[in-house]
């Protein structure tokens, strides 16, 4: 059995990544912050599957944690699944929020780098050794962060910490390359999350009166679910995504199209 880690699966696309997984025989460990109840949940929807998974506390956002929580890995993939590495590896945890430029302050701003982008460049350093050669790593960008994605007003350090991780996302593909490990993004446009701003209020929960505006923005015609990202993060990290390294997938239902 192979197995993954998913990086904040206490809800949402973390969630629907860990449960996709499961359906395709591949054990989970997940991680969560603030939500052990969510983590849970997971753990329950996992087993529902017929999979195995083991929840575990990680604060993306403190590099300091990360031999501790490296140790844990160890102990639950022993304890668990009798081995001692893991396949997949998928970056997820974050949090979203807007502030005007002149309006970022240097606390927020580091706050964004160290959630997302340090913390997934440092916590898979830690847990590169337990990687198996041939598994596979998949980073959660956004697509404000794209080329082509819309700029929207309000979200300039956010959308630079996650286009500095699509760049690593790169070098990541490059240099692990040599042990078989594909690295690659994927870019969501809006989705139905519970995913925290940075005074900790639930946004499509807060403000439900958005959701029929950003459906008229999409192509497709509707606002995203965890469901249409996690099955495209899952379908990377399988087989079926063997040949594809070094890419960044826009799963957004054509949004801004």
């Amino acid at each position: 059995m192979r197995v993954a880690i998913v990086i904040g699966a206490s809800s949402g696309i973390g969630q629907s990544t860990a449960i996709q997984l499961a359906k395709r025989d591949t054990g989970v460990i997940l991680t969560y912050s603030g939500n052990p109840a969510g983590a849970q949940d997971t753990v329950a929807a996992v087993e529902k599957e017929g999979g195995t998974a083991v929840a575990l506390r990680l604060d993306i956002g403190r590099s300091d944690t990360f031999p501790a929580f490296r140790d844990d890995v160890v102990t639950a993939l022993r304890d668990t699944w009798q081995r001692d590495t893991f396949d997949h590896l998928v970056n997820n945890a974050g949090f979203g929020g807007m502030a005007m430029f002149e309006d970022t302050t240097e606390e927020l701003f580091d706050r964004f780098m160290r959630v997302l982008l340090k913390g997934p460049y440092f916590l898979t350093q830690a847990l590169l050794p337990l990687i198996a050669d041939g598994g596979a790593i998949v980073n959660v960008s956004s697509n404000s962060a794209l080329p082509t994605g819309l700029v929207d007003a309000g979200y300039s350090a956010y959308a630079t910490m996650k286009g500095g991780l699509n760049v690593l996302t790169r070098y990541m593909a490059k240099e692990f390359a040599a042990r078989g490990i594909r690295v690659n993004a994927v870019s969501p446009g809006p989705t139905r999350t519970r995913l925290s701003d940075a005074s900790g209020v639930v946004g499509f929960e807060a403000y439900p009166e958005v959701i029929p505006m950003l459906a008229a923005k999409t192509a497709l015609g509707r606002l995203g679910e965890p469901d249409d990202i996690g099955k495209v993060i899952a379908t990377l990290l399988d087989d079926t995504g063997g040949w594809i390294t070094a890419q960044n997938i826009e799963v957004s239902g054509g949004y801004d199209l």
